[in-house]
């Protein structure tokens, strides 16, 4: 199937809109490595996916939590201080411009998470970026955790766009490949990871940074 140019563009949340960073630093400040986060944050996605899977569901705050739990000695209290720090994340360099540029084109601009509300509305804020999103959306208003089909097509149904007029843009292969087997665009910034898993296939735009991503999903034939 051709791809064209998006109507609306879906943004990822954490490690692609919004750096880690903070969540980080509290693990040092209470004792854990900085290097422990990939771990606990991955932890937290297996757990997530995992009870999406099974046919229940968490909030990412209580897998966040409970992966903190899994794999450190700090407290009930440490631990959701911790996670407390998820609404002090702040934009990367790289994601303005490409806001900015969807917004200039005409292209709408919207958030898709299945992390907690309100921590991309704060990063957002911080960052001085709220005018260039219409909408955040985060998929505990279904009980989905992405990369299920339901968490994108729900996203196409709230921005009243046919699944192939949306586009996914994501820094997770994960995100981006369930993203286009749900039939929506999908763009990948290789910013984490150093390749596209040649198991997901090839993702339909890709680039080394966001204004990258922006730059291919503009070129797109109009529909």
């Amino acid at each position: 199937m051709t791809r064209t140019r998006p109507r609306v563009v879906a943004f990822d949340v954490n490690e692609t809109l919004l750096d880690l960073a903070p969540v980080r630093a509290a693990l040092v400040e209470h004792g854990e490595p900085a290097e422990l986060l990939p771990t606990v944050f991955a932890r937290t996605l297996g757990t997530g996916f995992a009870a999406t899977v099974a046919g229940a569901w968490c909030r990412f705050r209580d897998a966040f939590e409970a992966s903190l739990a899994q794999l450190t000695g700090l407290s009930a209290a440490q631990r959701a201080d911790v996670a407390d720090r998820f609404l002090e994340l702040v934009p990367y360099p790289d994601v303005e411009p490409a806001l900015r540029r969807l917004t200039e084109a005409g292209v709408r601009v919207v958030t898709l998470t299945h992390g907690s509300p309100g921590v991309a509305e704060a990063g957002l804020t911080r960052g001085g970026l709220g005018a260039l999103v219409e909408r955040t959306l985060s998929t505990e208003t279904i009980r989905a955790w992405k990369p299920s089909r339901e968490a994108y097509l729900w996203a196409a149904g709230v921005c009243d766009v046919p699944p192939a007029q949306l586009a996914l843009v994501a820094v997770h292969s994960w995100d981006v490949y369930g993203a286009q087997q749900a039939g929506l665009t999908g763009g990948w910034a290789a910013r984490a990871e150093r390749v596209f898993p040649p198991v997901f296939g090839e993702p339909h735009v890709s680039g080394e940074s966001l204004p990258d991503v922006v730059a291919g999903l503009l070129d797109l034939p109009d529909a």
